[in-house]
C-alpha cells in the first residue's frame, strides 16, 4: 500500500483574482491508478490526506478488508491547501472559498490524468468541497456520497463558524477556545450528559467533562496550525456550491445525514433531497441515529459501514 505525501505544484488564480503556486499534496492507497476502480474521499476540518492505515482518521472504513476495500480499489485523497499538514500554509485565507478549493482538486485530478471517479465521498467540510466539484463537472463520478453535510453554508453553521473566527481572532489561546466551542457543536448535550453524569475530577479540581474540553483543546492546538484552522473555518463558513447545478449531477447520489447534528441539520439535508428528488431519479436519503450530533460520522462506525457496504 503506497502512503507517501506526493505533490502536483499548481499555478491558480482565485475568485478574489489572487495568483498563488499552490504544492497540492495527496496519498494513495490501495490498487495502482488506473487499475481499479478509484474513489476519492475529501477530508473534513481537520482531516488530512492520510485517509487509510494504522494513523488513518478513517481506517474503520477505509482498508484491507474494509467497506472501502483498498484490495479492491484506489482510494485517492489531496490535502485540502492550507490545512498544514504538508507544511503549506496560507497567510490571507479569505483569498479562497470552497469553490476555489474545488477547482483546485479538480485540476489535480486533470494532472494526475483522471477523468473519471468511480465514486466521491466527503464528510462535512470535505463534503461540501464535493457537491462544489460536482457542481462544476456533473459527470466526473458514478457515485456521490456526501456525510454530515450540505451543499452550502445554513445560516446557523455560519453563525458558528463566526463565533470561531472571534475566537481564533483572540489573543489568548485562541486555537483552544475555538476548539472547546467547536466540540459544543459537534457533540450533542445528550452525548456529553450521558458520558460525564456531573461527575467530579478531585485531583483537578473540576468536571470531568471540563478536563475533556480542556484536553481536545490542547491536544489539537499540539497537532494543528492556528494559520490553517482560520483558513478551514472561513471554507466552512462559505460552502455555495450553485443550487442550479445540483440536479445536472450525473452521480448516484447518497446523502447520509445525522439525526441530532448541531452543524448540518437532519432536517436541511432532507430538505435538499426532497428537492432535488423532483428532478433527479437515482438520489436516496440515508440517516445515522446516534445521541453524538455532527462526530456521528467518525463514531459509528457500524451505522456507516452498512449503509455504505448497500451503495457500493
Amino acid at each position: 500500500m503506497k502512503t507517501e505525501l506526493n505533490y502536483i505544484n499548481l499555478s491558480y488564480h482565485t475568485y478574489s483574482q489572487k495568483e498563488y503556486h499552490i504544492p497540492l499534496t495527496y496519498q494513495i492507497f490501495g490498487k495502482d491508478l488506473f487499475t481499479a476502480p478509484i474513489v476519492l474521499i475529501n477530508h473534513a476540518l481537520t482531516g488530512n490526506s492520510n485517509v487509510s492505515g494504522e494513523k488513518g482518521w478513517w481506517k474503520q472504513l477505509v482498508g484491507e478488508n474494509q467497506i472501502i476495500d483498498t484490495n479492491k480499489y484506489t482510494v485517492l485523497c489531496f490535502n485540502i491547501p492550507g490545512n498544514g499538514y504538508d507544511d503549506f500554509l496560507i497567510e490571507n485565507y479569505e483569498d479562497f472559498t470552497p469553490s476555489d478549493i474545488a477547482n483546485i482538486f479538480l485540476k489535480g485530478l486533470e494532472s494526475l490524468h483522471i477523468k473519471n471517479l468511480y465514486a466521491i465521498i466527503g464528510g462535512s467540510l470535505g463534503g461540501g468541497i464535493a457537491w462544489e466539484m460536482l457542481a462544476k463537472q456533473p459527470e466526473l463520478a458514478e457515485i456521490f456520497i456526501p456525510v454530515a453535510c450540505d451543499y452550502r453554508t445554513h445560516d446557523w453553521l455560519h453563525a458558528q463558524c463566526l463565533v470561531q473566527k472571534f475566537l481564533l481572532n483572540s489573543q489568548d489561546d485562541p486555537l483552544q477556545k475555538a476548539r472547546i466551542h467547536a466540540m459544543l457543536c459537534y457533540r450533542t448535550p445528550q452525548s456529553l450528559n450521558n458520558r460525564f453524569q456531573n461527575q467530579y475530577n478531585q485531583e483537578k479540581q473540576c468536571l470531568e467533562s471540563e478536563d475533556w474540553l480542556l484536553y481536545h483543546g490542547n491536544a489539537l492546538n499540539e497537532r494543528f496550525s492556528l494559520k490553517a484552522y482560520r483558513m478551514m473555518n472561513h471554507l466552512l463558513m462559505n460552502i455555495n456550491a450553485d443550487e442550479t447545478a445540483l440536479e445536472k449531477i450525473q452521480a448516484r447520489m447518497h446523502m447520509i445525514s445525522v439525526d441530532t447534528d448541531l452543524f448540518f441539520p437532519a432536517s436541511e439535508i432532507r430538505m435538499c433531497f426532497e428537492k432535488i428528488r423532483e428532478k433527479k431519479e437515482n438520489i436516496s436519503y440515508h440517516e445515522i441515529q446516534s445521541i453524538h450530533g455532527h462526530d456521528a460520522f467518525l463514531m459509528e462506525y457500524q451505522q456507516l459501514n452498512n449503509i455504505i457496504k448497500n451503495i457500493l
